[in-house]
């Protein structure tokens, strides 16, 4: 395919079927594993002990977690927070234990697990507190966030309908939506734990995937306007090919950071570093693939998308 030019184009929607078919399956899969295997939820959404310790100097991750799990607690999660000399410690709980005896059991933990840091670490480590998460919190952080990106997409739909049109807005979803299921589905065959940060990871591709999307509808409908004489399908992928560089230089530096992140930011981390890096490359086939292949298919044209001429603009021209 050649531009007026006479530059090579990539024929992106000569594919546009058979990549069609691909989301459809991924997504179907997806679907089927959350429906089936579901997701394995961190200690942010089941029953659980938060102790929090402060250190004099910056915390030892790396170090603190290999004393925890030398000491039996193979399960423990090691995060900072407020400051890099603060840590919250994160524990399944036993689900034997009665209501009476959870916050006792909370206390006992953090008291061990501090003389343990104490012993092996640093005797300066204090306990700054320690408390027990029940599984109804997680149900309600679960329901909250799928409540939020829920809301999201109805506005996204709204604003893209006002400043697109309705065609563009549905692809916009569609595409979203496609995004956040693969990640979710990748996490749910992985068997990788879902957990707060996996969370706000999917909010964040959310912004990062729209706006991609915005960037290619806003093309597409530049070119609508200007190229009168060619097929919407022609029209689509000159806009993708007049695109691509930024939309693969934007993919590729958010990539660098993202892979950074996931290797040396820790396991506290990982999995908003692997959930971004998912719904960057899926986000990025999605802006080309389904967006693109919804407007095209709800036949969008030229006239969906010329500006409304005002009424008292059309009298002044008869006059």
């Amino acid at each position: 395919m050649k531009a007026r030019d006479g530059r090579i184009l990539i024929d992106f929607m000569r594919g546009r079927r058979v990549a069609a078919v691909l989301s459809l399956l991924a997504v179907l899969t997806a679907i089927g594993s959350l429906a089936t295997r579901g997701l394995e939820f961190g200690l942010d959404f089941t029953s659980g002990t938060s102790v929090r310790l402060g250190f004099p100097d910056t915390a030892p991750i790396d170090q603190i977690g290999a004393q925890l799990d030398g000491a039996g607690y193979g399960d423990a999660v090691v995060v900072n927070f407020g400051s890099d000399r603060d840590i919250r410690v994160l524990l399944p709980i036993d689900p034997g234990i009665g209501a009476a005896n959870e916050a006792e059991q909370a206390a006992l933990t953090g008291e061990a697990i501090a003389a343990l840091l104490r012993d092996g670490i640093d005797p300066g480590v204090i306990l700054l507190g320690s408390d027990y998460v029940s599984a109804k919190v997680g149900e309600e952080l679960a329901e909250q966030g799928g409540l939020g990106m829920l809301v999201a997409l109805g506005i996204i739909m709204l604003y893209i309908s006002v400043r697109f049109q309705f065609k563009f807005s549905v692809g916009a979803v569609v595409a979203l939506a496609h995004d956040l299921l693969i990640t979710l589905g990748i996490f749910s065959l992985s068997g990788m734990e879902f957990n707060l940060n996996t969370l706000a990871a999917l909010l964040a591709i959310i912004g990062y995937s729209l706006n991609d999307t915005i960037v290619v509808s806003d093309r597409i409908r530049e070119n609508f306007r200007a190229l009168r004489k060619t097929e919407p399908v022609d029209t689509v992928n000159i806009s993708l090919n007049q695109t691509l560089g930024r939309t693969m230089i934007t993919s590729f530096t958010t990539l660098l950071v993202l892979f950074s992140i996931l290797l040396i930011g820790g396991e506290s981390t990982q999995g908003f570093a692997i959930a971004l890096i998912i719904g960057v490359i899926v986000g990025t086939y999605s802006s080309i693939y389904v967006a693109s292949n919804v407007i095209i298919f709800m036949k969008v044209t030229r006239e969906d998308l010329l500006v409304p001429v005002k009424e008292d603009a059309e009298a002044d021209s008869v006059v």
